[in-house]
């Protein structure tokens, strides 16, 4: 198996166009041709888990946070960075991270998360805008099928929770080519008047290329009519953060004890209680201040992340209760989400959980 299969796996799942801008998502180091022998799957890149790596004969590491997020000017092991840059490069051991990707994808980090709290009726916090794509196309009748299987197939036409979703129009086409070309119907030189059905599916920008590829493989034309126009309509399949409910409303001490020990945490930091119980709860994997806004326009009554600093817990403004859980705790679910997400599509294929706590951060 080459690494790069693992690589389009991974992005598949969490395409790497989904992260934000400062993020550095993707293969770090190494090349996708290079024969796998194993995969290390770590929160943190680090040195003690490269050394793991090594240890363990594995030649791809897959991290949640990518161990370079700037340019390296120089790689001399004066920092730990550097030292990790130094370990991959020497033993032919390729990195890949998927970060703000995973953390934006519907059932990524934060699904996770939720899955941990036992949430319902779970939905992106902040959905993405301006994500999707509408596909406008002109089908001979007899072959509509085949082209709309066709880009169904790959991956257009979702709408929520529904899939297959198109639109068609019947009308009449007209097409006239030079003496160089092959139509579908009719003679070169002469116009032709074709019964045609337009086809309309909406589709994820991060597809556009596949999608198009399926349709012009499938379409009966020599030369295939078609528009992609970009939509402003947010995009409920990814974005920032998530909130759900829970099954039964717990009193707010409770429940911050059950999230200290669901996220297995050494200390929950937490706002005042309001003395009114918790069912709504919104959350974020890593440093989710951003969102705190979006936590209470969305009824949130307690709203779980990490790094908050001092004033930031102010804003919470007796609308909600934070609780912060740490980064690393609010993240450590992700390395079994990559386990899934390998041997969901690999089922002979058993990748290894670092061993390795990676937390920077101990409590007394």
């Amino acid at each position: 198996m080459k690494i790069r299969e693992i690589i389009h796996t991974l992005a598949a799942f969490a395409p790497p166009s989904l992260q934000e801008g400062y993020d550095n998502a993707g293969l770090i180091f190494g090349h996708p041709d290079w024969e796998l022998t194993n995969v290390l799957l770590t929160l943190d890149a680090t040195e003690a888990v490269m050394l793991e790596a090594i240890e363990k004969g594995c030649n791809l590491v897959v991290a949640h946070h990518p161990i370079v997020f700037g340019g390296l000017k120089k790689i001399n092991g004066s920092n730990y960075v550097e030292r990790v840059a130094i370990l991959a490069i020497k033993h032919d051991i390729a990195v890949y991270a998927a970060h703000t990707n995973l953390d934006n994808v519907l059932a990524g980090v934060n699904a996770r998360m939720a899955e941990q709290l036992d949430l319902q009726n779970c939905r992106i916090l902040a959905p993405k805008p301006a994500l999707l794509k509408k596909l406008y196309t002109f089908v001979p009748v007899a072959h509509l099928e085949t082209v709309r299987a066709a880009v169904f197939a790959a991956g257009a036409g979702h709408i929520g929770h529904y899939s297959e979703c198109s639109f068609q129009g019947e009308g009449q086409g007209t097409f006239r080519g030079d003496a160089s070309t092959h139509p579908f119907a009719g003679q070169p030189g002469s116009r032709h008047t074709e019964a045609e059905a337009k086809l309309e599916v909406v589709l994820p920008r991060y597809l556009e290329g596949a999608v198009v590829k399926a349709l012009l493989e499938a379409h009966p034309y020599e030369e295939v009519a078609y528009d992609l126009v970009a939509l402003d309509n947010t995009w409920e399949g990814a974005g920032a953060g998530m909130v759900g409910t829970l099954a039964t409303p717990m009193e707010e001490q409770a429940f911050l004890l059950w999230v200290k020990q669901q996220f297995r945490t050494g200390c929950v930091r937490h706002t005042p209680l309001l003395g009114r119980p918790i069912q709504t709860v919104a959350l974020c994997g890593g440093a989710g201040s951003f969102l705190l806004k979006q936590a209470i326009a969305a009824g949130a009554d307690a709203y779980i992340s990490a790094d908050f600093k001092y004033h930031e817990f102010f804003d919470a403004d007796n609308q909600l209760i934070i609780a912060d859980i740490g980064h690393f705790e609010s993240e450590q679910f992700t390395v079994e989400l990559f386990y899934h997400i390998l041997t969901q599509k690999f089922r002979n294929f058993a990748p290894l959980k670092s061993s390795i706590r990676t937390n920077p951060v101990n409590y007394l």
